[in-house]
């Protein structure tokens, strides 16, 4: 009887030192389509600055290339570049060359796997605008996953939250990238969004606050790639940096990290250290540990 109250009692301190090892309980991720960092020397985006001065961000994060939204959005998700994950185009649906790499699920091992297969009661989500997000984020380790539009999305992902409070979701607008191509970047009407945008993430932290689990939460707001004129898919610095902008438990307050070369596959490798799950060893994305008290 004693040895087994004894091997109880290490099996509890193990399962606690493990969960011990998390720096958040949940992760929320925020991706807008199209957004350069040079927008913020003229956007009016209160929310976003506000999660800037109060946590820790860079605007020097690097696209990679081609500088197009399937092959961002696979990088940031999957820890890899192109020439691992295999999506390279720009609305790729399939691999455009053969993965390092299949996970069980027929796909490059995402964040959403890696956490699914370590805790298969966990929430996982993602509410999206651009369809060809689904391509991407590994749907069968998803509770929930939805193609929303945009005007719809704001209001999906506050129902989400409340309704669910996710350990680990995703919501991505398809702008900037609309009004970039059909108005131009660097125009008025693509600052006009940007705030919109920015009115709605606020709505997001606040349904965040209201289910009670901002204290035990990071936000992370991001983007896959910038653009130039009435386009993106090159090499100019408008179309290759991107804000990162993390914000909640454990995270420095007005910490600008520009000096740290940060790549877009750091980002699914952050995430992983903020819940303590160990990468595939194809993933080659590095945690940005300096962020954190």
């Amino acid at each position: 009887m004693k040895s087994k109250i004894l091997l109880a009692i290490g099996i509890a301190a193990l399962m606690a030192s493990c969960s011990g090892k998390e720096k958040a309980s949940h992760v929320f991720f925020i991706g807008l389509d199209g957004w350069g960092s040079y927008t913020m020397d003229y956007a009016d985006m209160p929310n976003v600055r506000r999660l800037m001065d109060n946590g820790a961000y860079t605007l020097k994060k690097r696209t990679v290339l081609p500088s197009h939204s399937a092959s961002n959005w696979a990088s940031m998700f999957m820890g890899a570049g192109p020439e691992i994950h295999g999506f390279y185009e720009c609305c790729s649906t399939t691999p455009d060359l053969e993965p390092r790499f299949i996970s069980e699920n027929g796909i490059f091992p995402t964040i959403f796997q890696l956490l699914r297969n370590r805790e298969p009661d966990a929430e996982i989500g993602a509410i999206y605008e651009w369809k060809g997000i689904e391509y991407l984020i590994d749907t069968l380790s998803m509770n929930k996953f939805a193609n929303i539009p945009q005007k719809q999305l704001c209001d999906s992902a506050k129902a989400y939250i409340t309704a669910k409070k996710p350990k680990l979701a995703a919501f991505i607008y398809d702008d900037p990238d609309h009004v970039g191509h059909r108005y131009g970047h660097d125009t008025e009407e693509l600052y006009a969004k940007m705030t919109e945008l920015d009115a709605w993430i606020g709505e997001i932290l606040g349904a965040i606050e209201q289910a009670g689990i901002m204290d035990d939460s990071i936000i992370i707001v991001t983007s896959d790639h910038g653009g130039i004129k009435h386009s993106h898919g090159g090499t100019t610095m408008m179309e290759m940096e991107t804000p990162l902008i993390i914000y909640g438990k454990g995270i420095k307050k007005g910490f600008r990290f520009d000096d740290i070369s940060i790549a877009q596959c750091d980002v699914a490798s952050t995430i992983a250290y903020i819940f303590g799950l160990e990468q595939p060893q194809a993933w080659y994305g590095r945690a940005i540990k300096c962020i954190f008290d």
